[in-house]
């Protein structure tokens, strides 16, 4: 699932030509934290994203970009500053309940091919309990989305049986 912007909210960052253009990814997201349309969204977000700047695309690691230090400094929304992946490691590991609970919500999301919904919610939290007695194992939370329920017993689309009956 990608993210969109709210409709209505202008996504183009340089609407005069002349301007100078900004050149590190934080320059950019600083124009977007501008607009309180946006700022409500990248508070939350930025500071994450810039923990792991010294990553590039490809997961190099690097000390610039655009010629500039990379600045991997920001605040979460709870108030906690990070510098860098070692301090966003630290502030995943002190909310790993919520962590676990919204890696096996996307997890089981992206495995039944659906939205969840509230019934679902007993199994992310047995999906959960379970990797946590496995000491929050990332395998442990492949392995409950994929024995779960509601996984197992997956029907294939309509659409199908619809092909074979018309035949």
């Amino acid at each position: 699932m990608l993210f969109q912007p709210p409709p209505g909210v202008e996504v183009n960052l340089e609407p005069d030509p002349k301007a100078e253009k900004p050149t590190t990814l934080r320059q950019r997201m600083e124009q977007h934290r501008r607009s309180p349309q946006c700022a409500s969204c990248h508070r939350l977000m930025d500071p994450i994203g810039f923990s792991l700047e010294n990553f590039d695309q490809v997961g190099t690691w690097r000390e610039q970009e655009a010629g500039q230090p990379i600045d991997s400094t920001g605040q979460l929304a709870d108030g906690t500053q990070v510098k860098g992946i070692d301090d966003l490691r630290k502030a995943v590991l002190t909310r790993s309940d919520a962590f676990m609970s919204i890696a096996a919500r996307k997890l089981l999301t992206y495995g039944l091919g659906r939205p969840l919904s509230y019934q679902d919610m007993p199994t992310v939290r047995i999906i959960v309990r379970r990797a946590a007695a496995d000491r929050n194992r990332f395998s442990s939370l492949i392995l409950g989305v994929i024995e779960s329920a509601p996984f197992q017993m997956r029907i294939k689309k309509p659409e199908t049986a619809t092909v074979r009956a018309s035949r």
